[in-house]
């Protein structure tokens, strides 16, 4: 699946404890129809084999919709289960050995902490890049320290690829971090776990546009 900038817009981050078992699939369909635009399944403490079967279920359920879905630094999951790539982190499988055994036509993402990481980013390995952690979060607590906007804001300018910005953000975070550049937000809490995760991605593509425009 070719990656554009757009596909980034809103970015969902699962979370096996906060929308475990059916609650997965459950979270994710209703989540999409909301406008989510991207999904991540993310679960460091599964086996490759739950992650493999929660990525076919994913993968059927999303077929048609557009909208990618990536694993969390699993390369044989990945294979086995033919989503539409990776996302791992500084510590994980380096790039170019991900692009290697996955091919050219998988999608493959990046975190970056620094803006030293995002400088050094191939774009001939890498998709997009994963910035932050923007604010403290609960959800990912082996994060180094938070940047904040001003941050985002520097890093966005070293980027080669397009971005998207995570940690701790929700819908009053969204119009600022795109004003920062990223081309999207990347969530989990702010969707998963909501008692309405369809009206809680609705209401962040809303808060995206200025009041006076409308969402494309």
């Amino acid at each position: 699946m070719e990656l554009t900038p757009e596909s980034l817009r809103l970015y969902l981050v699962t979370d096996p404890k906060l929308c475990p078992g059916p609650a997965l699939i459950e979270t994710v369909t209703a989540a999409v129809r909301g406008g989510v635009s991207f999904v991540q399944l993310r679960d460091k403490d599964a086996s490759t084999h739950d992650r493999i079967e929660a990525a076919r279920v994913l993968k059927n359920a999303l077929s048609g919709t557009g909208v990618p879905l990536v694993i969390n630094d699993d390369l044989d999951a990945i294979v086995a289960a033919d989503v539409d790539g990776v996302h791992i982190g500084q510590e994980d499988v380096a790039p170019a050995i991900a692009r290697r055994r996955l091919g050219r036509d998988k999608i493959i993402g990046l975190s970056c902490e620094t803006s030293h990481q995002v400088a050094a980013a191939d774009a001939n390995l890498v998709d997009y890049l994963g910035l932050g952690t923007v604010f403290p979060t609960s959800t990912k607590t082996d994060h180094k320290s938070t940047i904040g906007l001003d941050g985002l804001c520097d890093m966005v300018r070293f980027a080669q690829v397009p971005t998207v910005a995570i940690g701790g953000l929700k819908q009053e975070h969204a119009a600022e971090v795109l004003g920062t550049g990223c081309n999207g937000i990347a969530v989990v809490s702010a969707i998963c776990g909501q008692p309405d995760p369809e009206g809680a991605a609705r209401d962040l593509c809303r808060a995206m546009h200025p009041k006076n425009e409308d969402p494309k």
